[in-house]
């Protein structure tokens, strides 16, 4: 099976960079809708949205109606357009539903069905699930159990369960010197409707790869064959080593002693080795551009939020800190936490953010790199070098634990920024990897059971005030650790605590809006008068 630490690129952790207000109810459902979508031949012309779980509480809030309307429709996470997908969909003629499920624990809590229907009438219905950090699954078509992710290159057919039909798939698939890594077929019945899922080493380009889909369209019991491409995921590459390569923090300091470097040094390597110098270089930069962005222009320009909560708020500990800072937080904590909050307030009005990891948490990390690297005068090379620390530690908690509200609650999200910023802020002061993953353990260990209980399912409130928590723990863990304060517990146990206790979290404290500050009465007050529209 596909092995996805040996795929997941520093920037689908540092990202993605999409409108916000939520990485997974907004991005994740958008990705979702636009998979979903690129299985029909013909222009989707109806479309019946069923969501389950956390998205069936909280899809106003978090946008996630207006972003499957915006996958069907083929937007990117990061158009603006996202905000207007209603209307955009009226222009073009596409007639959609929301459905809200009931709660199913057996369910990935972000799951939606897309049942469409498109111009020649041909009919598809799709289970998506949203992973966290805009990370996607589609988990059933037509009923039928499958599992693709995107992590290779994926072509997708439907057809007739008879003899033969395997046969004459791989064939043409060999014909054109196309290795099969992974192939999984699923069908309803013996002689009924049948998918073939191809996992592919290399993926034939331009004219080849039509002459490809073309020529398994062709045979007569073939009613679908289509390319996947599932957005936010790297397909891997069969006899390419992704070198330096680590799945825990023991493997990761093991690393950071092979190259003599730190653990911003090792994650820039790997993403290096994964994707090529120039693209890296050139995706990083693009993220320290869009981190300056949303980290200062809600302070100049403040703004009300989609839902009326928040705005302003940014400006206002900005201009509090001439007289605050020197008793209380300090002028370059005061400095990132303006930050901090100025990237909530620019995501819950629906503008460009960088999800890192998640876009609830998102100014946690910016504000930390940003405003430290401004007091220690670092260029740009070495506030790269501290974001690929962050990735490594967010590397690290998405595959041994959650970044996902809706599974760990608040401290996936929050708690984990935290402790990315953490071993940023160590690295941008010159200590040791070790020190950077003591900082983050004490980070998560700080914030351990926050739980995740947006107001009225908007990501705003306490959601802006928990960034500014987030930047004041990654502080304090990494003055602790240069401090030469250790931590009892280890990085590695601690984001398997985080883990289990994330599982232990009733559902109500689940990003689900049923729990927690979201059902205390002033804020069901707030709630009746604020705007979703």
């Amino acid at each position: 099976m596909p092995q996805p630490h040996l795929t997941t690129s520093a920037f689908e952790i540092l990202g993605p960079i999409m409108v916000g207000p939520s990485s997974s109810h907004t991005a994740g459902a958008l990705r979702c809708a636009q998979v979903a979508a690129s299985l029909m031949e013909q222009p989707v012309e109806s479309v019946r949205f069923v969501l389950h779980n956390s998205f069936a509480h909280t899809y106003r809030g978090h946008g996630t109606d207006r972003a499957l309307v915006a996958g069907i429709l083929g937007l990117a996470t990061d158009d603006e357009r996202i905000r207007d997908a209603f209307s955009l969909a009226e222009e073009r003629g596409l007639a959609f539903e929301f459905v809200p499920g009931e709660d199913n624990e057996h369910l990935h809590p972000n799951t939606v069905d897309i049942e469409m229907r498109d111009r020649a009438g041909a009919t598809c219905s799709v289970r998506g699930e949203s992973l966290g950090g805009g990370r996607v699954r589609l988990s059933r078509i037509n009923g039928i159990d499958v599992k693709i992710t995107g992590e290779y290159d994926t072509i997708f057919v439907a057809h007739r369960d008879v003899r033969g039909v395997l046969a004459a798939l791989t064939v043409h698939l060999s014909d054109r010197s196309v290795n099969i890594a992974f192939m999984r077929t699923y069908r309803t019945e013996r002689g009924g409707a049948a998918y073939t899922v191809f996992e592919l080493d290399d993926l034939p380009q331009g004219a080849d790869l039509t002459d490809l889909l073309e020529s398994l369209r062709a045979h007569p019991e073939v009613r679908i064959a289509t390319l996947i491409r599932v957005p936010g995921a790297a397909p891997a590459r069969t006899g390419t080593e992704i070198s330096p390569s680590f799945t825990n923090a023991k493997e990761l300091l093991a690393c950071t002693k092979d190259l003599e470097g730190s653990l911003g040094a090792v994650m820039r390597a790997r993403e290096e080795s994964l994707q090529g110098i120039a693209s890296a270089h050139a995706a990083m930069a693009q993220v320290i551009d869009a981190m300056r962005a949303e980290t200062t222009a809600p302070i100049e320009h403040p703004a009300r939020s989609l839902g009326g909560l928040i705005g302003g708020e940014a400006a206002l500990v900005q201009q509090g800190a001439g007289s605050l800072a020197d008793v209380l937080m300090g002028a370059v904590q005061s400095n990132a936490v303006a930050r901090a909050m100025a990237v909530l307030e620019r995501s819950a009005a629906m503008g460009v953010i960088v999800a890192a990891p998640t876009a609830g948490s998102a100014g946690v990390v910016p504000g930390c790199v940003l405003a430290a690297a401004e007091a220690v005068d670092a260029d740009d090379e070495d506030v790269a070098e501290a974001l690929y620390t962050a990735a490594a530690v967010g590397l690290l908690l998405s595959l041994n634990a959650s970044v996902a509200g809706a599974e760990g609650g608040c401290q996936a999200e929050v708690g984990s920024a935290a402790a990315m910023a953490a071993a940023a802020l160590v690295e941008l002061n010159g200590g040791t990897p070790a020190q950077a993953l003591d900082a983050s353990s004490i980070a998560l260990g700080n914030l351990l059971g926050l739980v995740c209980d947006p107001v009225g399912g908007l990501v705003e409130v306490p959601c802006q005030n928990r960034n500014a928590i987030g930047v004041a723990a990654a502080f304090s863990s990494a003055q602790l650790a240069l401090s030469g304060v250790g931590n009892l517990v280890p990085f590695d146990e601690m984001a398997i605590v985080m883990r289990d206790v994330g599982r232990a979290l009733p559902s109500s404290l689940r990003e689900t809006a049923k729990g927690g500050i979201a059902q205390a009465p002033s804020a069901c007050a707030a709630c009746a008068a604020c705007s979703k529209a």
